[in-house]
C-alpha cells in the first residue's frame, strides 16, 4: 500500500483519468473529492459490503421461501406421454372419434 501525506487542497492523480483532492481537513475527518469518468464506479468500501450482505440475505431469504412453497405444493405428477396416441387418432380419421348416440 502506497501511503501519502497531502495537505488540503492537494491531489493525488491515479493513472490519468482519476483525481483525488483533499478537500478538508478536520479533527477526526478529511473530505476527499474524487474526480473520475462516469462509468467508472466510486462507492465507500462499507456501502458496497452491506450491498453484498444485503443480497446474501435475500438470496438466503428465497431458498427458505423455496422450501416453504415446496411443502405445500408437491411436486407435478408425470403424465405420460400421449402425443402418439393423438397422432395415431389424427391417421384414423374422423371415424374413430365418433360420439355414440
Amino acid at each position: 500500500m502506497l501511503m501519502m501525506s497531502r495537505r488540503e487542497g492537494e491531489t493525488i492523480l491515479i493513472g490519468d483519468e482519476i483525481e483525488i483532492v483533499i478537500a478538508h481537513i478536520g479533527r477526526s475527518r478529511v473530505k476527499v473529492g474524487i474526480r473520475a469518468p462516469r462509468q467508472m464506479l466510486v462507492i465507500a468500501r462499507e456501502v458496497k459490503l452491506v450491498r453484498e450482505e444485503n443480497l446474501a440475505a435475500a438470496w438466503a431469504g428465497a431458498e427458505i421461501g423455496l422450501d416453504s412453497l415446496r411443502k405445500f405444493c408437491p411436486t407435478p405428477q408425470v403424465f405420460p406421454d400421449r402425443s402418439e396416441e393423438v397422432i395415431n387418432r389424427q391417421e384414423a380419421g374422423p371415424n374413430l372419434e365418433r360420439i355414440p348416440s
